[in-house]
């Protein structure tokens, strides 16, 4: 069984520590060796917020993302690694600020558990239903090709405002990048109506277990997505 966990960074180092040498091990994989957005000062930053998928029985951390909420002390991964190749990125994020904005990072998947879906599927899912917890006004995230369409499904658009019409070679000129943006997390209108169904059904039942779906078969979750401190407001 796998464990979908929620909190805000700063609230548990340990779960942050396995996250981070989780996620490295799989960059590593690929020849990855050093990606802007792989720096980990985020786990003291007080506007992160993190999902990690454990083995239940394990304990082992094998899949994650993170959500940054833009603030001035704090730039986005995305900030840092666009602004290289275009500066338009910062007015795009402040615009967007006014509302509350996070941008869905560093989301990685374990091998080990590859073809179940976790990542680019369920953990997708995830972070989009806890964000009416962090109120934001909008979300934004900078993917590469294969989490662009089950990013758009889930009712992400391309932001054309930045890059060549929203797409950036990125972190090796091998791989495109795309930037995305999610103009209202809460109704989710761009999202295909099974998607949006099955988002506002997590968000409507953030600690449960439920049997999933995936290429490999049925495997049961167990979700605790309810955040102990969302209002990351109060810290601005």
């Amino acid at each position: 069984m796998f464990k979908f966990k929620a909190f805000r960074a700063i609230d548990d180092p340990v779960r942050c520590q396995n996250f981070i040498k989780g996620h490295a091990d799989v960059l590593r994989q690929y020849g990855v060796t050093k990606v802007t957005s792989s720096n980990n000062d985020w786990m003291y930053n007080p506007f992160v917020y993190v999902i990690t998928v454990e083995v239940e029985e394990t304990g082992e951390i094998v899949s994650g993302l993170r959500i940054h909420i833009a603030h001035p002390d704090y730039p986005l991964p995305m900030e840092m690694a666009v602004s290289q190749v275009d500066h338009k990125i910062f007015d795009l994020v402040k615009k967007y600020s006014v509302e509350g904005t996070g941008e869905v990072s560093g989301l990685w998947n374990s091998k080990s558990i590859s073809g179940y879906g976790i990542g680019a599927v369920l953990l997708i899912r995830a972070g989009i239903a806890i964000s009416e917890q962090l109120k934001l006004g909008s979300l934004l995230a900078l993917v590469a090709e294969y989490t662009l369409k089950p990013s758009l499904q889930k009712g992400f658009e391309i932001e054309e405002g930045i890059g060549n019409s929203g797409t950036f070679f990125y972190p090796k000129l091998d791989l495109v990048a795309t930037s995305i943006v999610m103009k209202d997390p809460y109704n989710l209108p761009k999202a295909d109506p099974e998607e949006r169904e099955i988002i506002l059904g997590i968000r409507n039942n953030l600690k449960c277990e439920k049997t999933e779906v995936g290429p490999k078969g049925d495997f049961l979750v167990n979700y605790d997505l309810i955040l102990e401190n969302p209002d990351w407001r109060k810290d601005v």
